[in-house]
């Protein structure tokens, strides 16, 4: 199974669940997130416009009324956009309400290309997975190997679904050079 077909596979899985919606730029008009989302029903497909702190904010929201989101950020260079959403509310609500409550997300976020044709530049291929690690209390996980792919989707949908102190976000990071 390739890199892609691994993602495809994962996304369908985590369609299986009724209550998770797919939020992003591209998921349901375009490339449905670069065809992995092409076997997900339309009903689970949230289009926005390019606004990631505004995609995050959604899906804290849509968290909190009892949805489990995956947001899509097709870019990682642009997660800067979403950081207070994420740093200060969506990783903090649950220390802000003293546990009151817990919104639980998948952040699925992209590196874009270095190595395929069609470079898009050093503003579209950035990493930051290690600084937003030390900034979250919740897992930020590289998928560098296909091998990762649905396991590591498979978990981050067990957290997100857990009760009390065990439930909490994931993010989990891609790497377009190897769909």
């Amino acid at each position: 199974m390739t890199y892609k077909e691994s993602l495809t596979q994962a996304m369908t899985d985590l369609a299986r669940d009724p209550l998770v919606r797919f939020i992003g730029y591209g998921v349901r008009v375009g490339g449905k997130a670069a065809g992995t989302l092409a076997g997900v029903a339309e009903s689970q497909l949230i289009e926005t416009p390019v606004a990631e702190n505004l995609m995050v904010g959604l899906a804290t929201g849509m968290a909190l009324a009892g949805l489990r989101p995956v947001v899509f950020i097709e870019r990682m260079d642009f997660i800067m956009n979403a950081m207070d959403a994420i740093v200060n509310h969506l990783d903090k609500i649950d220390v802000l309400s003293q546990g009151q409550f817990r919104p639980s997300v998948i952040l699925r976020v992209v590196v874009g290309n270095r190595n395929k044709p069609l470079f898009t530049g050093v503003t579209h291929t950035q990493n930051f997975l290690d600084a937003i690690a030390t900034m979250v209390s919740f897992p930020v996980v590289g998928l560098s190997k296909q091998e990762q792919i649905q396991p590591q989707y498979r978990v981050a949908h067990e957290t997100i679904v857990a009760e009390g102190a065990a439930r909490k976000s994931y993010m989990l990071v891609e790497y377009k050079d190897l769909i």
